[in-house]
């Protein structure tokens, strides 16, 4: 009988060895006495995560955002002219004119509220096939979970949970439990709680009168020695998306007449080319210009005196090329993914990337040769139902476009504390319907916005010590 060795090879594998009587040569037998891992099985969840992943998404929130919107927007209109008909119906011609305007209206809401109906079932039906598939994909994973014997699942889990928690405290979203927030806001700032906007300061047209419909304007918070005084204007001279200069005044006066005594600073002289200016939103800090550069995901920076550009390189997903516009319910301002903020510590860049579906990212533009991008906060604001933004006191505000005569800042977020705040409401009386740059100016505390072709600039009022700044202070 021939001899057989039982060898025992951790817990789940036997080995069989014979001795063969011809030679000095040994035969192994390999038994796997454990399950085999059910790839198959795998490969169908991981391709219907996949499928739920796709048909979720942030535009479908922001779909159903703009369409209530709409419909709170237009109802009071509705009302409002059944009171002027009501108040002014002469029986006749008038009265038939405004009621065919009326039904028109009717029409119109009619056709808003079947879309938001419709929107409403395709995301209840959404939700309720999501919820499934999530169940489905919960139990198919938990059963898989019984093959990994190593617990290599749980452990990558953790960490990433951790790494996770990590990034989260290194960008600034973790605080220590021990430190008490401040009360509100923009707790920190000098001048007190920001809490409204006054009436407009100024309003002009400047040197180029109906010509350029977007642009930016400003002033320098850290102005040069014998440029305190100096305002700036990029108008977008190129299908009201592109620049490549940027005109400078010596005094507030000289901008309201046009008279640009420093003239032009040029970055190039064909427009747009490589490094020209891309979008409204650009600023100016320390005698440099920043701005998103041509036809990249970049920020630029043009130091007015040397003309040299240096870039800062954003996130590899981040949007640009009119991806990520700021926009209303009627319109999106073109080449507007990334804006550019000027607040009393620096310049701060608004974005948005792939990774975070679309929600702004904020950051700040640290300065050096060439200037990098320093810390970075992530909002659970959807950037497209934003029409701009501002950085006051390392705080961001949102606005969103309510009519043609009112725009509301909504939206706040303190990267102090990282706390988020909707119902800011605080309401800017426009000028006109669209407000294409908004920056705030801790010079003279304005808010400097360009208008379909005007300069405007309103006073931000602050609140300290329980006193109210009054609207009364002109424009210097």
């Amino acid at each position: 009988m021939k001899p057989h060795v039982l060898v025992l090879l951790w817990t789940s594998v036997a080995l069989s060895l014979q001795a063969v009587e011809a030679t000095d040569e040994c035969v192994c037998e390999l038994l796997n006495t454990a399950r085999s891992f059910p790839h198959e099985q795998f490969a169908s969840l991981k391709s219907a995560a996949a499928a739920c992943n796709s048909k979720l998404n942030p535009q479908q929130v922001w779909e159903m955002d703009t369409l209530l919107l709409g419909l709170e927007r237009r109802l009071p209109q509705l009302l409002e002219s059944m009171a002027m008909l009501e108040k002014e119906d002469d029986g006749d011609l008038y009265a038939a004119l405004s009621l065919i305007l009326i039904e028109n209206e009717l029409l119109e809401l009619q056709q808003l509220v079947d879309k938001l109906n419709s929107t409403t079932r395709g995301s209840q039906q959404l939700i309720t096939q999501s919820g499934r598939q999530l169940q489905e994909l919960t139990a198919g994973l938990k059963a898989l979970e019984q093959y990994d014997s190593e617990e290599l699942v749980r452990r990558q889990s953790d960490n990433e949970r951790m790494k996770r928690d990590l990034d989260q405290c290194r960008n600034g979203h973790l605080l220590p439990t021990a430190t008490a927030p401040p009360s509100g806001p923009a707790a920190g700032c000098p001048h007190g709680h920001f809490f409204n906007v006054s009436r407009a300061k100024l309003n002009t047209a400047g040197e180029y009168p109906g010509s350029f419909k977007v642009g930016a304007w400003g002033r320098d918070p850290r102005p040069q020695e014998g440029k305190e005084s100096w305002y700036w204007l990029v108008p977008m001279t190129s299908s009201n998306r592109y620049a490549n200069y940027v005109r400078q005044y010596s005094s507030l006066s000289s901008l309201t007449v046009g008279v640009s005594v420093p003239g032009n600073v040029q970055i190039h002289s064909s427009n747009p080319t490589t490094n020209t200016i891309q979008g409204p939103n650009v600023v100016v800090f320390a005698g440099a210009l920043y701005y998103n550069c041509y036809n990249q995901g970049t920020v630029c920076r043009l130091d007015l005196i040397t003309k040299d550009i240096s870039t800062v390189k954003l996130p590899e997903d981040t949007r640009y090329n009119s991806k990520a516009n700021f926009c209303h319910l009627d319109e999106c301002y073109q080449h507007t993914d990334l804006d550019l903020a000027t607040d009393e510590s620096g310049v701060w860049v608004v974005y948005t990337t792939k990774q975070h579906f679309g929600n702004i990212v904020l950051s700040k533009v640290e300065p050096g040769h060439p200037p990098v991008l320093g810390r970075t906060w992530v909002t659970s604001l959807f950037k497209q139902s934003v029409t701009n933004t501002f950085v006051m006191c390392g705080v961001l505000y949102a606005t969103r476009f309510v009519d043609k005569q009112t725009e509301e800042i909504f939206y706040s977020y303190d990267t102090a504390t990282g706390e988020e705040d909707f119902k800011v409401g605080i309401f800017i009386q426009k000028l006109s319907t669209n407000i294409f740059f908004l920056n705030y100016s801790p010079v003279d505390r304005m808010l400097h916005a360009y208008c379909d072709g005007n300069m405007v600039a309103y006073r931000a009022l602050f609140q300290k010590d329980g006193i109210e700044e009054q609207d009364t202070e002109e424009l210097q």
